[in-house]
């Protein structure tokens, strides 16, 4: 049987009407893609004087080039551990092994942790080392976002259209109340917490303390490494989860009431009828949020750029934050360009498995 050609009269007109969708994702999204790999193969900068060269896969290198470094405390001339007045053993400093070590000579930054070893008794430093300490920064922190995000502002989402999937009066209002921070700019609303979250005159402390009687002293969510990410989070789940309450009550809108009946003639009460019928009939829909909050997870930009700049200490910087920082304000496009590809094929990857475990559970 001779294999049917890919243009054909019976074909003809849906390559016709399919053709300015195809040519517009080429312009815009094929095109840029494949010109930004190149790009990232270079050491192009934007107003460098110098023609940008080839340099193959130098600025991933740069991206993954890490060690660690083992240090022991610093002893006495009995052999015995010295410690500084909290009671923590000294260390020598990581820049004396960095600078002289010569299986350290390109690590200048670090970022460090420390670990236990419970064989000798005693603490030993932990350095990891890396030539570029903010990209692993924005690593960690983009994916320490889209683990928390990604399942708390689903589940929050669902339970909110759970609640407003009921026919009562008045429960109009309270969607539109629920998808009203959608409405609202991100820019606007990392503005309003950040007044929220100021350290003097925020409305979280001046809630606090007089819930307390002033015991909770005044805390700088944003200022402190602790709690500033943690506050982005909360604003940004705050922010989205009405758009996908949206979503997940249309799903539920789609699951035929019989079914309903059906369970409660059986004797299902309200949880089994929700494990049994509701889950199984949104198992689409899951998977269409789990996607876009991934997605959108990944794209932290405006609440970093106006709540925190990164800080502190690149405590709450993002991917997007540093690509655009690199990019944009250091001019290093070459670089900045390596990071967006990376960032690319993460967010693909983690969409592809998501699709994968959906469909093996199925």
């Amino acid at each position: 049987m001779a294999r049917k050609s890919l243009l054909s009269s019976h074909n003809t007109a849906g390559w016709i009407f399919a053709g300015p969708i195809l040519l517009l994702f080429s312009v815009f999204m094929i095109l840029p893609f494949v010109m930004g790999f190149l790009l990232s193969m270079t050491n192009a900068r934007l107003i460098s004087p110098n023609p940008p060269e080839f340099v193959g896969f130098s600025n991933y290198q740069r991206m993954f080039d890490v060690a660690i470094l083992t240090i022991d405390p610093i002893r006495d001339e009995a052999g015995q551990i010295i410690y500084d007045e909290g009671g923590q053993p000294t260390y020598p400093r990581t820049r004396n092994w960095t600078r002289n070590k010569e299986e350290y000579p390109q690590f200048f930054r670090k970022t460090e942790v420390f670990r236990f070893n419970a064989l000798r008794g005693e603490k030993r430093k932990n350095v990891f080392l890396a030539r570029e300490p903010s990209f692993v920064h924005a690593m960690k922190n983009t994916l320490f976002f889209v683990a928390v995000v990604a399942p708390l502002q689903s589940f929050l989402a669902l339970g909110l259209a759970l609640l407003i999937n009921q026919k009562l009066p008045g429960i109009n209002i309270f969607r539109a109340i629920y998808f009203m921070p959608v409405v609202i700019s991100m820019i606007v609303v990392a503005f309003l917490f950040r007044l929220v979250y100021d350290a003097e005159s925020g409305l979280l402390n001046n809630l606090l303390g007089g819930m307390t009687f002033g015991l909770i002293e005044p805390i700088d969510w944003l200022g402190q490494r602790s709690t500033a990410l943690w506050a982005i989070i909360i604003m940004s789940i705050w922010q989205g989860v009405g758009f996908h309450m949206v979503i997940w009550l249309a799903g539920l809108q789609t699951i035929p009431a019989t079914l309903y009946e059906a369970a409660k003639m059986e004797g299902a009460n309200g949880w089994q009828r929700i494990r049994f019928v509701t889950w199984p009939g949104l198992r689409n829909t899951a998977i269409l949020i789990m996607i876009i909050i991934t997605m959108q997870a990944f794209t932290l930009f405006v609440q970093v750029a106006v709540m925190t700049d990164g800080g502190p200490l690149n405590s709450t910087t993002s991917l997007v934050y540093e690509i655009v920082r690199r990019g944009a304000v250091q001019q290093q496009l070459g670089f900045g360009s390596a990071m967006a590809i990376v960032m690319f094929l993460i967010v693909l990857s983690i969409s592809l498995i998501q699709q994968w475990i959906s469909r093996q559970r199925s």
